[in-house]
C-alpha cells in the first residue's frame, strides 16, 4: 500500500512542476546611493514548467507603492528593469511573476512572501579640496578669494543621498599630522558658516573657510544626524597656484 501511495504522489508533483514558473530574484543586497539618475537596477530569472504557454510569462518588481515590468533579456538568460528611487538608505523588493498554463488558466507567485530589503549606502563626500591664493589684489578692489578682513576664502561642497535632509551639526579644523608645522598651518584656517547646517538630498551644502595665510593646510572635520555618514573628514588646502 506503501508503495501505491509513494508511485501515485509522483504525476501530481510532476504536474505541479511543469505548471509552475522559478523565480529568482538576483539584484544586488546594496547599491551606492545615486540621486544623479535615481534609478536602480533590478534582475531576476525565471525558469518555465513544460505546461506554461510559451512567452506567457511576465515579470514585475513591486516596491512600495510602485510597479514596474521587467524586460527579458535579448538572449533570454534573464529579466531586467530600472527602478527609481531617491532620497532613501533602502527599498523594499518584491517580483511578481504572472502566466498562462496551455489553455485559459491564469496563475502568479510572488518572491519573496516578505519583502526583501536593498540597501542604499552614501557615496563618498569630498575627500580633497584646494583653494588658490595667488591673486593679487587689483587697485582699490580686494583680490578674488580674499575676504575684507585679508583673509582668503574658499567653499567646500557636500551632497547627501540616502536622507531627505542631512544636519551638519559641527564642523572643525584639525592638523593633518602632529608636526609643529600642520599643527601651525591648521591654526591660520577658520569655519566661517554658521551651524548647525541643513543640507536637502540631492543639493550641494557649502561650508566657507578662511584663512589668514596665504599658504595653509588641514583636515575639516564634520559631523552630521545622517546615519550613513555620521563622520567625514575632507584635506583642505590654502596655496598659489
Amino acid at each position: 500500500m506503501y508503495k501505491l501511495i509513494r508511485l501515485s504522489s509522483i504525476p501530481a508533483a510532476l504536474c505541479l512542476s511543469a505548471c509552475a514558473v522559478q523565480v529568482n530574484d538576483t539584484t544586488p543586497a546594496q547599491y551606492q546611493a545615486n540621486n544623479d539618475i535615481g534609478m536602480y537596477q533590478i534582475t531576476a530569472t525565471a525558469s518555465e514548467g513544460a505546461l506554461v504557454s510559451p512567452g506567457s510569462v511576465v515579470l514585475f518588481a513591486i516596491s512600495e507603492n510602485q510597479k514596474i515590468t521587467l524586460s527579458q533579456n535579448s538572449d533570454g538568460s534573464g529579466w531586467h528593469g530600472l527602478l527609481p528611487v531617491r532620497c532613501q538608505s533602502s527599498f523594499p523588493l518584491q517580483l511578481l511573476a504572472v502566466w498562462r498554463l496551455q489553455g485559459l488558466t491564469t496563475r502568479n507567485i510572488l518572491v519573496p512572501p516578505q519583502p526583501r530589503e536593498i540597501k542604499l549606502s552614501e557615496p563618498p563626500l569630498t575627500k580633497q579640496e584646494g583653494f588658490d591664493t595667488a591673486v593679487k589684489p587689483a587697485a582699490g578692489k580686494a583680490a578674488k578669494g580674499k575676504g575684507g578682513k585679508g583673509d582668503w576664502e574658499g567653499a567646500v561642497n557636500y551632497r547627501f543621498a540616502t536622507v531627505p535632509v542631512t544636519q551638519i551639526t559641527a564642523a572643525r579644523i584639525e592638523p593633518s599630522s602632529a608636526s609643529a608645522e600642520d599643527v601651525a598651518a591648521a591654526r591660520a584656517i577658520s569655519v566661517k558658516t554658521s551651524l548647525p547646517l541643513q543640507a536637502a538630498c540631492g543639493e550641494n551644502a557649502q561650508l566657507h573657510l578662511a584663512s589668514s595665510e596665504q599658504r595653509a593646510h588641514g583636515t575639516l572635520v564634520i559631523d552630521t544626524d545622517n546615519p550613513g555618514v555620521s563622520r567625514w573628514q575632507t584635506y583642505v588646502e590654502f596655496s598659489p597656484k
